[in-house]
C-alpha cells in the first residue's frame, strides 16, 4: 500500500523562495556579505510578521482532549494507510473546528483517499474559512471542474483571474482536463477571455480549449492573436507545431525551422524541432540540433542523453560515451537507462568488462532485464555459461512481465548454446507459472521445432493464435513448419496467406509464402515471392530459398552467384551451408 505522505506547505514555500532568489554578482565580497546579512534579517523579520498575521487570523481553537484524540486517530490511521478511518476523522474535525488548517488537511486526505465528495466539502470549508487563500480557491475550482460543475466554478475562476490573470489562464487547460463536455468548456473559456482582450495567455487558453473540442480553425485564429500580442512566444509556437504534426510532420518541421530562423534563442522550440527530426528519421539534422542544444542548455540531462543516443545511433562511439557519461553528472530521471546504453557503447567498442560493469549498474526499471541478458551473454562469451545461467536465475523482476522476460532470456541463452532440452524445460516451467503467457508458448514452439517435437510446436502455436488472433508471426511459424516439415501444404498456404494479410511487407512472411509455393510446385509464384522478400531483406536464409528455386528452374549460374554473395557476409549460416552442400556438393 502507498504510504501516506504530505509535504508541509512551509517547506514548499521555502523551496520556491530559495529557487527564486536573484543572482548576486561576485564582486566586492564584504559589501555583498553585508547586503546578504541585511537581506536575510529582513526576510526573517518579514516571515515572522507574515506568520504572526496568519496565526492571528486563525480561529482560537482550544485543544480539548476530544479534539486531540480525534487528531491523533486521524494521523495514525493515515500513516498506516487506513484511509477509511483517517478521512472521516479529519472531516469530523474540520466540521467541528472550522479551522482552515484542518479543513485543508481534510481536503488533502480526502483526495488521497479518492473521496471526491469529501474533498470538495472540505475544500469549500477551507475556502470559506480562509477566503483570501488562492490555493483553496484553486482546489475548489479543480474539484468542481472534475465533476463538470462549470457554472459553480466560473465565479471562483473570475476571482482567481483578478488576482493573477496570466497564470490562471495558463493553468486553465490542466484544470479542465477531465471535463467531458468540451464545447461547454470552450464556451466558458471564451467568456472568461473576453474580459482580457490584450492578454496573450487568454487567447492561448481559448486555443487550447478550441483544439480540445475539435475547433481547429478557432484554435489557429486564437494562436495567431496570441502571437501578435507576444511575438516569439514559445508556447504558441509549440502548440502550432503540434497541431501541424497531426496532419503533416513535414509541415510541422518547416514551421519550426522558419520560427527558429527568426527566433534562434527559442530553446524549447529547438528541442521540439530536434525531437521531431528524430521522428522523421532525419538523424544527421537532429544530431546537429542536439549538439547545439548541449551548448545552449548545459547541465541538461535530457539534452545530453538525446545527443548521446543519436551519436550511438550513427556510430560515433567516443562522442556517445562522453555525452552519456556527462548525462550521469546531471541527475537524469532514469540513470539505469543511461548505464544500459553506456554498456551498449562499451560492447561496440570491444570492451566487454567495461560493458558488464555498466550493465551491473542497472538496478531497476525497464532496462533491468535487457541489462541482465547482456551481462549473461558476455559471461557466455567469456566461457562462463554456468555463471550466466545463475545470474539470470537469481535475478528477480519488478513485475510479472519482467519475470517472464527473464525466463525467455534464460531459454534464449540455452538455445544459443544448443542446449535445447534445457531450454524446453525452462520454458515449460515458465508456462506452469504463467499459463496465459503467449510469448512463452511461442518461444517453446520454436525450441520444440529444434527437438523435432512438431506436435508440441503445433499445439503451442495454435494456443498463441487463439490468445492473439492478430499475431502474424504465429501464423507464419506454423504455416512455414507445416510447409517445410509435413505434407499439409494446403493448410500451410492458408495459414501463410493469413499471416501475409496481417503483415503484407514482412520479408520473412514473404519468404515463407514463397517456400510453401515452391514445395507445392508453383515455381513462378515461389520466385516472385522470394525475390520480393530478398529485396526487402537480403537475409541468408531467404537467399538459400531463392537460390534453390532458381536452381530448380534451371538458372543455376544465378543461384550460385546469389549464394556466393550471401556467403561473403554470412559464412556460417547453417541453412545456407546445408542448401549448398545438398544441391552443389
Amino acid at each position: 500500500m502507498t504510504q501516506f505522505k504530505l509535504l508541509p506547505l512551509y517547506a514548499a514555500l521555502l523551496l520556491v523562495t530559495a529557487c527564486s532568489q536573484p543572482a548576486v554578482k561576485a564582486s566586492q565580497p564584504e559589501a555583498i556579505a553585508s547586503q546578504q546579512a541585511a537581506a536575510d534579517a529582513a526576510a526573517e523579520e518579514a516571515a515572522k510578521v507574515a506568520k504572526a498575521n496568519a496565526e492571528a487570523a486563525y480561529p482560537k481553537q482550544p485543544l480539548t482532549p476530544d479534539i486531540l484524540f480525534k487528531f491523533l486517530v486521524a494521523e495514525v490511521a493515515g500513516q498506516r494507510g487506513a484511509m477509511g478511518v483517517a478521512q472521516p476523522a479529519y472531516m469530523d474535525l474540520a466540521r467541528q473546528t472550522r479551522d482552515p488548517r484542518i479543513a485543508r488537511r481534510a481536503a488533502e486526505v480526502s483526495m488521497f483517499a479518492r473521496n471526491q465528495a469529501g474533498a470538495l466539502e472540505a475544500a469549500q470549508l477551507w475556502m470559506a474559512t480562509e477566503p483570501d487563500s488562492e490555493r483553496a480557491q484553486q482546489t475548489v475550482v479543480g474539484l468542481l471542474l472534475n465533476e463538470g460543475r462549470l457554472a459553480e466554478a466560473e465565479p471562483i475562476l473570475r476571482t482567481l483571474l483578478k488576482q493573477n490573470p496570466a497564470d490562471t489562464f495558463m493553468q486553465l487547460s490542466a484544470l479542465m482536463g477531465k471535463i467531458r463536455d468540451h464545447q461547454a468548456a470552450l464556451a466558458m473559456t471564451e467568456r472568461l477571455a473576453a474580459d482580457y482582450p490584450t492578454l496573450p495567455e487568454a487567447h492561448f487558453a481559448v486555443a487550447q480549449a478550441a483544439a480540445q473540442s475539435g475547433r481547429l480553425d478557432l484554435a489557429d485564429a486564437a494562436l495567431k492573436q496570441a502571437a501578435s500580442l507576444r511575438p516569439g512566444w514559445e508556447p504558441v509556437a509549440l502548440m502550432r507545431a503540434q497541431m501541424l504534426a497531426k496532419t503533416s510532420l513535414t509541415d510541422a518541421l518547416t514551421f519550426m525551422r522558419d520560427f527558429l530562423a527568426v527566433y534562434p534563442d527559442a530553446r524549447e522550440v529547438r528541442l521540439a524541432y530536434a525531437r521531431s527530426l528524430v521522428s522523421a528519421n532525419q538523424i544527421t539534422e537532429a544530431r546537429a540540433e542536439f549538439t547545439r542544444l548541449t551548448q545552449e542548455m548545459p547541465h541538461n540531462a535530457e539534452v545530453t542523453l538525446a545527443a548521446g543516443l543519436l551519436a550511438l545511433q550513427v556510430g560515433d562511439l567516443e562522442a556517445a560515451r562522453g555525452l552519456l557519461t556527462e548525462t550521469l553528472e546531471y541527475d537524469p530521471r532514469d540513470a539505469d537507462m543511461v548505464h544500459y546504453y553506456l554498456g551498449q557503447v562499451a560492447e561496440r567498442m570491444k570492451q566487454p568488462e567495461v560493458a558488464a560493469a555498466q550493465y551491473a549498474e542497472v538496478k531497476a526499471g525497464n532496462y533491468l532485464v535487457p541489462a541482465r541478458a547482456r551481462q549473461a551473454a558476455l559471461l557466455v562469451q567469456a566461457g562462463k555459461p554456468e555463471e550466466a545461467r545463475a545470474l539470470l536465475a537469481f535475478t528477480h523482476g519488478e513485475n510479472e512481465a519482467q519475470n517472464m522476460r527473464l525466463i525467455q532470456a534464460q531459454a534464449e541463452l540455452l538455445g544459443d548454446s544448443k542446449k535445447y532440452t534445457l531450454a524446453f524445460e525452462t520454458l515449460s516451467e515458465g508456462i506452469k507459472r504463467y499459463p496465459d503467457a503467449a510469448d512463452l508458448y511461442y518461444d517453446r514452439a520454436m525450441v520444440a521445432e529444434k527437438l523435432g517435437k512438431l506436435d508440441v510446436l503445433e499445439t503451442d502455436l495454435r494456443k498463441v493464435i487463439a490468445m492473439r488472433p492478430d499475431n502474424a508471426q504465429a501464423y507464419n511459424a506454423l504455416g512455414y513448419t507445416l510447409a517445410d516439415r509435413t505434407g499439409r501444404l494446403a493448410e500451410a498456404i492458408t495459414l501463410l496467406d493469413k499471416a501475409l494479410s496481417l503483415a503484407p511487407n514482412d520479408a520473412y512472411i514473404l519468404d515463407s509464402v514463397g517456400w510453401a509455393q515452391f514445395r507445392s510446385g508453383n515455381l513462378t509464384k515461389a520466385q516472385d515471392y522470394l525475390e520480393r522478400a530478398y529485396r526487402l531483406r537480403p537475409d541468408p536464409e531467404i537467399a538459400a530459398h531463392l537460390g534453390e528455386v532458381l536452381w530448380a528452374r534451371g538458372q543455376r549460374d544465378e543461384a550460385g552467384k546469389l549464394w556466393q554473395t550471401s556467403l561473403q557476409t554470412h559464412p556460417k549460416n547453417e541453412v545456407l551451408l546445408e542448401t549448398l552442400h545438398r544441391l552443389n556438393p
